[in-house]
């Protein structure tokens, strides 16, 4: 903690050199900085981490059209290493995509429930849990590996950007998260935010997760309507009643799941109602169970109905100005500072509005900010971006084996992925990380990869590690473009080092490494 105040006069020294290289400025066209040093502060900043690999991309494109590329990547995606993809696509998550993972486990819990022996029914259940509880690692595990080796760096930060916002946590919905993810999450992350809202909030991992398939009409449940207007929209000071509260869990009541096989009947319902009732894999839209009485959010009435009302209400939601600016000052919070400057949020709200939500002209707005270019180097990496960063910058491309390790150090420094106790997601502020703790934790995995990184390439936990077990740091290209911008400080300790695996923990434990 002691040599931060260092680091913060080198990202002092660094925004001048962007500076005196060219800020970006707002408009459709993005002004990049040519020194290296400053580029290498927009990749940081704009993906998990400096990789060599990533290094090269830029310098094969230049600055300029790899943000561009990074902002409208194409829906498909560049493809990930062979390595890493082969790993994603053994998993049982991408075996059986979408819902199809949640049926099978679904029926596999009540096949175990209806065995008669018990010991043979304890075992079947807990060979069910087991099931359950992969998918939810191998969710985890999947988005390291798109975090660490994606081309498309900037879609991964935005999809943990926007997976943090509209939390949900793998301990409720483990077998729907890996689909939560894919289809609702990823596909719209530099979209538009209505879009985005849509397929987040009707989507089953939400609904599970704060308990809507109990809301229904005459016995309503409030929870998935608060966080919608508390975290997801609106913000905590974006001028709605708990009246609104209260009408919004009425407009939501009948949303819910299906576990049921995808052939079963549907319900029985009046003939009135029954050309209402919506399946679509696990999501089950139920007339008999929503509130058919009228209803008025944020002072206005609601005219259509069924789930058509549920769409009107995230239109107003999405369109209200408080979620413009609530969306665009947590935007600024993650990428420029902790107490992000109320002009800049002006700037990215206006666009916001003007743009219809459009997430893609927002962070460029921002992007194209002298707070943004002043900001490089003075962000604090949360432990994600800490742990994912260094693998990144020891390894580069070279896809890791095993990602074990890297599940252990972030959970070492409490941030695995989708396992916060509570909706509002990781905190973003370097206050809630830079205990002496967290650093102390953070020189550990610092001495661990540094020392001893080849557990991340061995091709079963208990094997033999690789010779030397540890990466060759010092000649990564990606390093050595980082070296002026290290502090006499760190330089005059890298060579005092007696070792390689010292030198490697020196340099990621140093005061550059815990910013961006």
């Amino acid at each position: 903690m002691q040599r931060f105040p260092r680091l913060r006069a080198c990202g002092a020294a660094l925004c001048a050199a962007v500076l005196l290289w060219g800020c970006a400025s707002p408009g459709r066209s993005l002004s990049v900085p040519s020194a290296p040093v400053a580029q290498l502060a927009w990749i940081d900043r704009l993906s998990w981490g400096v990789s060599s690999d990533t290094v090269a991309q830029v310098d094969r494109l230049g600055l300029a059209r790899w943000v561009d590329d990074q902002l409208r990547p194409d829906v498909a995606g560049a493809p990930l290493p062979p390595a890493a993809q082969q790993k994603i696509d053994a998993m049982s998550i991408s075996v059986e995509p979408g819902g199809a993972l949640a049926l099978r486990l679904e029926a596999q819990r009540r096949a175990a429930v209806a065995i008669t022996d018990d010991d043979a029914r304890k075992a079947a259940g807990q060979a069910w849990l087991q099931a359950l509880g992969q998918a939810g690692r191998e969710a985890q595990q999947r988005f390291l590996l798109r975090a660490l080796y994606s081309p498309d760096q900037l879609r991964e930060v935005m999809s943990w950007f926007w997976a943090n916002h509209f939390y949900v946590s793998v301990r409720k919905a483990p077998a729907l998260l890996a689909d939560y993810e894919d289809s609702a999450i990823r596909p719209h992350a530099l979209g538009r935010f209505r879009d985005l809202l849509g397929a987040v909030e009707l989507h089953p991992a939400m609904l599970v997760y704060l308990d809507n398939p109990q809301n229904a009409a005459g016995r309503i449940n409030e929870n998935l309507a608060r966080e919608m207007m508390e975290l997801h929209t609106l913000g905590v000071d974006g001028g709605y009643t708990q009246g609104d509260v209260q009408e919004m869990a009425r407009v939501l009541t009948g949303l819910g799941t299906n576990l049921q096989p995808l052939d079963a009947p549907p319900p029985r319902l009046p003939p009135a109602l029954a050309g209402q009732w919506v399946r679509r894999g696990v999501f089950e839209f139920n007339p008999a169970r929503h509130d058919r009485n009228p209803k008025t959010l944020l002072g206005a009435p609601l005219h259509a109905s069924g789930l058509a009302e549920v769409d009107e209400a995230l239109d107003r939601l999405a369109r209200a100005p408080a979620t413009a600016r609530h969306i665009s000052r947590k935007l600024a919070t993650y990428f420029v500072a902790d107490d992000p400057p109320p002009a800049l949020v002006e700037r990215m709200t206006r666009t916001f509005e003007r743009t219809d939500g459009d997430i893609a002209a927002v962070v460029r707005t921002m992007l194209g900010s002298p707070e943004f270019t002043a900001s490089l180097g003075r962000k604090f990496r949360d432990p994600l971006q800490y742990a994912i960063g260094s693998v990144r910058l020891a390894y580069g491309d070279r896809v890791a084996s095993d990602i074990g390790p890297l599940m252990g150090w972030v959970n070492r420094l409490g941030e695995a992925p989708h396992a916060h106790d509570t909706p509002d997601g990781y905190p973003l502020r370097q206050q809630e990380w830079a205990s002496a703790g967290q650093m102390n934790a953070r020189f550990d995995v610092a001495r661990s990869l540094g020392s001893n990184g080849a557990v991340l390439f061995r091709a079963e936990p208990r094997a033999p590690l690789e010779k030397p077990p540890y990466p060759a740091m010092a000649q990564a290209e990606a390093v050595r473009r980082i070296e002026p911008t290290l502090g006499a400080a760190t330089r005059q300790a890298l060579a005092k080092a007696a070792s390689v695996q010292d030198w490697n923990t020196y340099l990621l434990a140093s005061p550059e490494r815990m910013y961006r």
